[in-house]
């Protein structure tokens, strides 16, 4: 599609995606929103109602697009199978890579329109002719870790208006323009459909008889105590296990078939390596076989160097230079370079 100054902005209603409609609105793009309907707490449309009136205010086109079943299907559904396979389900990396981006240039396509939107805090660059994702300003917003699986047809269409703004900026700019309900509007936390506790979620969503008591069992194969089901539980785990031992135990290893969930000190739980499935590499040069890159396997905090490289089976094995602990089948590791975001893939 040949270049042009249309942008489809992808508006939750919230604080970022409306300022984000300001910000491209003032920079003279276009601006057309559109509003999926991925899944609604409780039935809740109150969010198709502030983005709509939040078009309205700017004198912009405001679409809905209801993907609730696509949603069903491939995020919700993935994310209890993940559960009940003793994984650890990446949902947001998953929904953003193949689901919500795609989505996006999809409709603009339809359209007749070139760029593409969110109120994403990430910025991109190029470099030796590919786009990457780099880190937002905000290093307490930054979402680059969810967006290693972008295409290149997708990163050369976006406009990334939050990129270089920190939160606090962000919802002084909605407040000093009158927008007061989207300048304090609280931010989301955690999965969508089940912010707060995935275990009440997985109980309502799976036969009872799926989600069995279990044995807590030493490395040694000693038993410990009853456990609330395996599904409940996930690697590194340390909270919430109901049990008091007088000294601290993590989760080690999950047995599904056997319905056993294995226990053991911090030391236990520490790796050298780790394979990866599903991946994309933005650059393998700048990647494959280099001794400077980073892995993340959490949206914060842990940070090691890796050498990465690529196996005759077609996974990536990940040598970390300095033991990780609470490596988790099916978490995501996101590969970078200071700020930059050279690629990622699926823990195995």
């Amino acid at each position: 599609m040949k270049e042009n100054r249309s942008v489809l902005l992808g508006m939750s209603g919230g604080t970022d995606s409306s300022v984000a409609a300001l910000l491209l609105q003032d920079a003279g793009y276009e601006v057309t929103g559109v509003t999926f309907r991925f899944y609604e707490k409780d039935g809740s449309t109150e969010y198709l109602d502030d983005a709509r009136d939040l078009c309205r205010r700017l004198g912009i086109p405001h679409l809905v697009s209801d993907q609730r079943e696509t949603f069903r299907t491939t995020i919700i559904d993935y994310f209890i199978r993940e559960y009940m396979a003793g994984h650890t389900p990446v949902p947001c990396t998953l929904c953003n890579n193949y689901l919500k981006w795609p989505l996006l240039r999809q409709l603009a396509d339809e359209r007749g329109i070139y760029h593409l939107a969110t109120g994403h805090y990430v910025r991109k660059r190029m470099m030796d002719g590919h786009w990457h994702i780099t880190t937002g300003a905000d290093a307490d917003k930054d979402q680059s870790f969810f967006l290693w699986g972008l295409p290149q047809d997708i990163m050369q269409r976006m406009l990334l208006p939050m990129g270089g703004l920190t939160k606090t900026e962000v919802r002084r700019i909605a407040e000093e323009r009158g927008f007061l309900k989207a300048a304090t509007k609280k931010d989301s936390i955690g999965v969508c459909f089940c912010p707060m506790d995935y275990r009440s979620f997985l109980r309502k969503e799976v036969p009872a008889e799926a989600i069995q008591k279990g044995k807590f069992f030493d490395e040694k194969g000693h038993f410990i105590a009853w456990h609330e089901g395996y599904p409940f539980y996930t690697i590194g785990q340390r909270r919430g296990l109901g049990i008091d031992l007088n000294r601290a135990v993590f989760v080690k290893e999950i047995i599904p078939s056997e319905n056993k969930v294995v226990l053991g000190d911090l030391q236990s739980l520490e790796k050298t390596e780790m394979r990866l499935k599903d991946w994309n590499i933005i650059n393998p040069a700048l990647l494959l076989g280099q001794d400077d890159v980073i892995v993340k396997i959490r949206y914060r905090k842990q940070a090691n160097r890796c050498t990465v490289t690529l196996q005759p089976d077609n996974t990536l094995h990940v040598q970390l230079h300095e033991p990780l602990t609470a490596i988790a089948s099916g978490q995501a590791a996101a590969f970078y370079r200071d700020d930059v975001v050279l690629g990622g893939g699926i823990i195995i």
